[in-house]
């Protein structure tokens, strides 16, 4: 750890630098990231209202309002965290997580403007702003109180919402409206303006309170079916056969998003279809502070019930006795006329309420078998709390009452009322597979997407429903529920802003203690062990085990079976994501360098760069950031896998930035841009490769390095030959040629020559490439071989016997190219690297077709291209592809060869690989007029054609010249002496440069076309 103020190093239980004597500052454990709602809401034009007033009766003329507003706020659950004189900020959904906050923040809003309009003070009107977003939430600490505060770009929007509302409007963000949606009736004023943001803002208003019961809202939002939920079913139908004989209650526990309401609902139904009377009701989060409002929902629900029955007695509350009547109607808010109810004492009008009540229950479940459904216990208000224990615990033959709820929030009398509590699991992996088919769609090629979204959500059914319901919003999978298909790699999952909450609230039933154990779980990944948490956190091991055992409890961070017997794992991904987003990044920073440090003085992870880079980056440890993740590259290059090379790479060059900058730091800076070339080079990213060696050039020059300019004018020439064209690459390639001879270095003069050496070879200048290939293979060979910085000897040899070969290939000389062959197969065999057997794949497929064996070459080139796609050497994909559909081509099997040359031609331009691009379009365009298309394959050779010319691509000039004569039908004199022309030129091409085998082909072509003539004539 460092001091802020003079950056020495302090230990952990310092409070002050040893050094200077600064306090040390360390993040404030209250300090954390939130996913809540912002409400705003100020009072219009305030300053014209009291302009004229003086400072008390200012006050007094807004305190109403001010009081309103807050009233309306805590009745919802919210916070004010800030008054500002003429409104208030207020936020929900922290610093308790609640899912609910953005529906209770809308409903807070409505009930804020209704207070302040009963006020009857026409002055006073209001406006409200309303959004959804990550907030860091603190303490404020005074010296006689704390201030509970929220900051971040959301606070913004929610007030930039609250200025453009109009008086007595709600104006709320599409993050807030489509949490809430349902639950609240909105209306889209389209794309605002808003101070501050570049681009219009979606924006919404609200209209009104929804009727809709929160079940209602979630199951208009389903697109998935009912999975089986076999024992749970069983348990549930043995206590309805139960019934029969005496009162049953069940309750469904679990957590949110577990299926508790869908199992409830779906059994209720068939109970109806049974013949079971169903009385239904929920507790809302809305109405928690509302005395009576579960109750009312139970009783107008029954009567509702009984109402529709046939033989219906009319009123169900005929019957009773006076005093029951009344009290039934006042939690029904009807008019009471006896004057009996005014005289009780609250504990009679109570006790009144609830033998009512249970009469009721009771005289229902006499006429016909009845289930009475209440969700979420866990909202129920204080006052209906013990009315329905009373009904739960009603000893009357034909009831079920069946409830749900959440562990949290799980009433003390449940267990007095003797309730069968069914604890509520995830899915199994074959119900939660059946649940993704029916949304994705059977076919197997989501295989891996559905036990990606499996693993990802721990079988929870909203989280599964959820997730996919993003990747269809954001484009990711397409088409209809049911037949969605996969249109992008996806590279996380992520968590949706509906289920943030959900998971949020899970982690704040935890301890603080408990909580600082899952962080730092969290920042180790997705499993851990109990010796690396032990170090890390530091705690006694009583506390730490007390920890452990407790977040096993709750299913957070479970053991496992493992080869290690301390194995700990997140239950799923998401609560390990949620913990970790909730930290903020002074916490993060500390709890990585943490465990840097014990990796680094440990046994375990020593060894292992990639742990060690990843956790020295979250640090934010520039220095080790930088060496870890250089040897994270090098260890990724060892064995082939070259994309994720570059990823360390890139790593490793931005963290050498973040460090101070020296000449020994801009030397690393050329030196591991030099090195990182392999890795861009595999991986087909040439215009990152190019532009490495442009910056590296860059960093030589400025520090004055001509040893090292050489080696960055080298990568850069090397790319250029990929990336540009011959008019552009030969004057740099020689240059640098030139600088690589005068500086003494074997190893960068090997590279620029075989770099200048494919430069020529592009540009048809074949014996000047075989001069440079053959000069690079002897020193390679020799008995002191030098490679450039960042490869060896040996495969740099194969590639410059690779290339030698198809040049002398391509000038007919066979025996050469075969002994050549055999040195980069045997290098590639002994090697054993995939980028080595697919470099001598490509110049074997390339020999066997210029003899004319395009069988055997089509062998050969398959086994190099599915190695390279296997190993991610996308540089030699086109290239492999290419040449595999010119031998498909030569073999007559010409739908094969369009569908690889066509593949080919993609894949070179994603690559940005411009020779590779013009070779498969010459050939594509052989096998489109195989198949019939005469004029499609002219335009593409035509347009080959210019395009070689144009950019010095001399070689694949003549081979489209020669495929032009070849498709264009001699129809005509005009067409044969097109014909002609196209032969002569190539011919010409052909015989400058030493091209026999195309210079063969199409004089052979010319002699028959005149011989035809000759007869003709």
């Amino acid at each position: 750890m460092l001091c802020t103020a003079c950056q020495s190093t302090i230990e952990a239980s310092d409070s002050r630098c040893p050094n200077c004597g600064a306090g040390v500052s360390r993040s404030d454990p209250d300090s954390e990231r939130r996913f809540v709602t912002i409400l705003r809401a100020d009072v219009v034009d305030s300053t014209g209202l009291v302009a004229e007033l003086d400072p008390e009766e200012a006050v007094s003329r807004l305190e109403p309002a001010l009081a309103a507003m807050r009233g309306a706020v805590r009745q919802f659950g919210g916070i004010v965290s800030k008054e500002l004189g003429d409104g208030l900020a207020a936020v929900f959904g922290a610093p308790i997580a609640d899912d609910n906050h953005a529906p209770l923040a809308c409903h807070a809003a409505i009930e804020l403007v209704r207070r302040v309009a009963s006020l009857g003070d026409p002055g006073l009107q209001v406006r409200v702003g309303l959004h959804s977003g990550h907030v860091v939430a603190y303490m404020v600490a005074s010296e006689f109180s704390k201030v509970y505060e929220i900051g971040g770009a959301a606070q913004h929007l929610a007030a930039r919402l609250e200025a453009t509302a109009e008086a007595n409007q709600i104006c709320v963000s599409e993050a807030c409206q489509k949490l809430a949606d349902g639950h609240v009736r909105f209306e889209s004023l389209g794309g605002k303006s808003l101070r501050g943001f570049s681009q219009p803002v979606p924006v919404y208003r609200i209209v009104g309170a929804s009727d809709l019961s929160s079940w209602r809202v979630r199951r208009a939002r389903s697109v998935s079916r009912f999975v089986d939920r076999t024992t749970e079913r069983a348990l549930l139908e043995r206590s309805a056969g139960s019934a029969a004989t005496s009162r049953q209650t069940v309750l469904l526990l679990g957590d949110a998003g577990i299926g508790k309401s869908r199992l409830a609902h779906e059994f209720a139904q068939q109970l109806k279809a049974d013949g079971w009377r169903l009385i239904d009701a929920e507790c809302s989060p809305n109405l928690q502070g509302a005395p009576f409002s579960t109750l009312k929902r139970i009783l107008l629900s029954a009567m509702d019930a009984a109402a529709r029955e046939p033989d219906s007695p009319g009123d169900i509350r005929q019957g009773l006795p006076s005093i029951q009547q009344s009290a039934l109607d006042a939690v029904l808010d009807l008019p009471i006329s006896n004057s009996h109810w005014d005289e009780l004492e609250p504990h009679a009008r109570g006790r009144a309420i609830s033998d009512a009540s249970c009469a009721i229950a009771g005289s229902l479940a006499n006429r016909g078998r009845t289930v009475l459904l209440l969700e979420d216990l866990h909202w129920i208000d204080r006052a209906s709390d013990g009315v329905v224990a009373a009904i739960a615990s009603l000893q009357a033959a034909g009831l079920l009452v069946l409830f749900t709820s959440r562990p949290n929030g799980m009433p003390v009398w449940i267990a007095r009322c003797q309730a069968e509590i069914v604890a509520m699991r995830p899915l199994d992996d074959d119900s939660g597979l059946a649940m993704l088919a029916d949304m994705l769609g059977s076919s197997e090629t989501n295989a891996d997407l559905k036990s990606r979204i499996i693993s990802h959500t721990a079988n929870v059914p909203l989280f599964i429903e959820e997730v996919c319901r993003g990747l269809k919003d954001s484009g990711t999978l397409r088409g209809q529920w049911g037949d969605l298909a996969l249109v992008r790699p996806i590279d996380e999952l992520g968590i949706p802003t509906s289920i943030q909450g959900v998971i949020a609230a899970r982690l704040d039933r935890v301890s603080k203690q408990e909580r600082s154990v899952l962080q730092i779980a969290a920042s180790l990944g997705p499993r851990s062990s109990e010796v690396m948490l032990r170090k890390i956190a530091a705690l006694p091991e009583d506390a730490l085990q007390g920890c452990l055992v407790a977040l096993d409890r709750a299913e957070l961070l479970v053991r496992i079976d493992s080869e290690l017997e301390d194995a700990l794992e997140f239950r799923h991904e998401m609560v390990r994501q949620v913990t970790y987003d909730s930290m903020v990044e002074r916490a993060r920073e500390d709890i990585h360098a943490r465990i840097l440090s014990a990796l680094e003085g440990g046994e375990v992870g020593a060894d292992d760069p990639d742990k060690l880079c990843y956790h020295a980056t979250r640090a934010k440890d520039w220095t080790k950031s930088f060496s870890y993740g250089r040897a994270s590259g090098r260890k990724c290059l060892a064995r082939s896998a070259f994309v994720d090379a570059a990823d360390y790479f890139e790593i490793a060059m931005k963290s050498l930035d973040q460090t101070p900058i020296s000449p020994s730091r801009e030397a690393n800076a050329v030196d591991v841009r030099i090195e990182a070339r392999a890795a861009f080079i595999a991986s087909g990213q040439i215009a990152d490769w190019l532009n490495l060696g442009k910056e590296a050039e860059r960093r030589a020059d400025a520090i004055n390095d001509i040893g090292r300019k050489v080696a960055a004018m080298t990568v850069m020439a090397a790319a250029q030959n990929f990336y540009g064209t011959p008019l552009e690459a030969v004057t740099i390639g020689e240059e640098v040629v030139r600088l690589a001879e005068g500086a003494g270095n074997p190893g960068w003069l090997n590279a620029a020559q075989y770099g200048l050496g494919q430069v020529y070879f592009l540009a048809a200048r074949y014996r000047e490439a075989d001069r440079l290939f053959a000069r690079a293979c002897a020193q390679l060979a020799g008995p002191e071989p030098s490679a450039p910085f960042g490869t060896t000897p040996k495969p740099a040899l194969l590639l410059c016997c690779m290339m030698n070969s198809v040049t002398h290939t391509v000038m007919g000389e066979f025996d050469t190219a075969e002994q050549l062959q055999q040195q980069a197969a045997a290098i590639a065999e002994e090697t054993g690297r995939p980028y080595d057997r697919v470099a001598a794949a490509y110049s074997g497929g390339w020999l066997m077709l210029g003899r004319g064996e395009p069988a055997a070459a089509a062998a050969i080139l398959e086994d190099g291209f599915v190695l390279a796609q296997k190993h991610g050497i996308r540089l030699f994909v086109p290239v492999l592809a290419c040449h595999l559909g010119m031998a498909y081509l030569e073999q007559g099997l010409f739908d094969r060869a369009r569908g690889m040359l066509t593949e080919a031609r993609e894949e070179a331009k994603a690559v940005g690989y411009t020779s590779a691009v013009l070779r498969s379009s010459i050939y594509l365009a052989l096998a489109t007029h195989r198949l019939g298309d005469v004029q499609a394959a002219q335009n593409m050779l035509r347009e080959a054609r210019n395009t070689a010319r144009q950019q010095g691509f001399s070689g694949l000039e003549a081979e489209a010249l020669f495929g032009e004569a070849v498709v264009t039908p001699p129809s005509d004199a005009e067409a044969k002496a097109a014909i002609l022309g196209a032969l002569r030129a190539a011919i010409a091409i052909a015989a400058e440069s030493g091209a026999l085998p195309l210079r063969h082909k199409a004089e052979a072509m010319l002699n028959e076309m005149q011989a035809t003539d000759d007869e003709l004539s």
